[in-house]
């Protein structure tokens, strides 16, 4: 095995100026989420270097947003694919590329909109199938799968249905989202979502008829005092209550008040729990006359720490040492991502598979242009391992 890891080492090594030049092509293209045009540019970009490598690919447009991306290699194996996860939205506004370009500093470290989150994690995932083409690898069919509006939770698309549709029934799952400085590799993460919570009273005038009146304001005060006491941030269970609009002027009893409402949970009983919680508020009348209604917007599911998961996990640590790529170690975080699909469609998943780097979302993102290439190296070897 040895010498298959020193034959994807060789190919990474010579391609070092493509990954690079393919990694500033992408950043230098505006693409936040609410971008559709820009998400397209980048779709289109990665799927000629797919149909180049004889992957199939294909185009799932899933509404307002930019669309799913799909390349697939080696389909005619008779085995359960590997899914390899990444999203081509960032959160930068337009212009962004053009006051704060790709470009790498005296320190090895690349800068630009989404150099970190997530850019050099699509060129991981296509490079890494390169790779394993060139050792002739032929075991399991390779999946990429690429959401155009996973920033925003898939809330202005029907792109979670699709990753779904096209998750599941994989035997492992690789999430090249940002990678951390210590490496560390992602078992466990949150689930999140957004719930809109309004109410509905009757709006009257407070001093001419205010017995005619029955507060929205206040019937949403009753039930946010409810919502937030059912918080229990020691099993992970978070509803906050964040936003809040209501009423007209000072002198007429509010007729309508709403409330969105941010969630996150560590598991899908959680999960459901605070959907049940969130129903019941609106179900319950405290001021009479007045009248609710609750509807969740978005929702990424939790990535539960599951024994499969783990198992995957151990099994990429063991490739890690013996492809020569060093010590990684599992932990959990609080952030959301689409490796939360897999894990709920019962598809083992590893996450922060991307290069390594910090500041995410913010105009001091950086990543560890190094790291580029070892990670891909960690990537195709875990799956040629699997």
């Amino acid at each position: 095995m040895k010498e298959i890891f020193i034959k994807i080492n060789e190919y990474i090594e010579q391609h070092r100026r493509e990954m690079i030049d393919l990694w500033e092509e992408l950043v230098n293209i505006d693409s936040g989420t609410d971008n559709a045009a820009g998400v397209m540019e980048v779709c289109t970009l990665l799927r000629k270097r797919m149909s180049a490598a004889d992957m199939q690919t294909k185009v799932i447009e899933s509404g307002p947003a930019g669309p799913v991306l799909v390349g697939e290699w080696n389909k005619e194996a008779d085995t359960a694919p590997i899914v390899l996860i990444g999203h081509m939205d960032t959160v930068f506004s337009d212009g962004t590329a053009r006051e704060n370009p790709f470009r790498i500093d005296e320190e090895g470290h690349a800068h630009g909109p989404g150099v970190l989150d997530m850019k050099a994690g699509l060129v991981i995932a296509i490079y890494a199938v390169k790779a394993l083409q060139a050792v002739g690898y032929d075991k399991h069919p390779i999946k990429c799968i690429f959401a155009g509006d996973e920033e925003k939770i898939h809330s202005l698309s029907n792109a979670k249905v699709i990753l779904t549709e096209e998750i599941k029934g994989a035997a492992a799952a690789f999430n090249f989202e940002t990678g951390y400085m210590d490496d560390g590799l992602v078992v466990g993460r949150k689930g999140g979502g957004m719930a809109v919570l309004t109410v509905h009273g009757v709006a009257a005038h407070s001093g001419i008829a205010p017995e005619k009146g029955r507060s929205a304001i206040l019937e949403m005060s009753h039930k946010i005092v409810e919502l937030e006491g059912k918080n229990d941030l020691e099993r992970g269970k978070l509803i906050n209550c964040g936003e809040i609009t209501g009423g007209t002027n000072s002198n007429t009893i509010p007729g309508e008040c709403q409330v969105v409402i941010a969630f996150r949970f560590p598991s899908v009983a959680i999960r459901d729990e605070i959907v049940a919680d969130i129903q019941a508020a609106a179900d319950w009348t405290h001021v009479e006359g007045t009248e609710a209604k609750a509807e969740v917007k978005a929702m990424m599911e939790c990535m539960e720490s599951t024994g499969s998961v783990l198992e995957l996990f151990e099994h990429v640590k063991r490739t890690a040492q013996e492809c020569g790529y060093g010590d990684v170690h599992a932990f959990t975080v609080g952030g959301v991502s689409d490796s939360g699909i897999a894990v709920t469609e019962g598809v083992p998943a590893v996450c922060a598979m991307g290069v390594k780097g910090e500041g995410n979302h913010t105009a001091k993102e950086f990543a560890v242009v190094d790291s580029l290439f070892s990670r891909t190296l960690l990537a195709a070897s875990s799956i040629y391992t699997l």
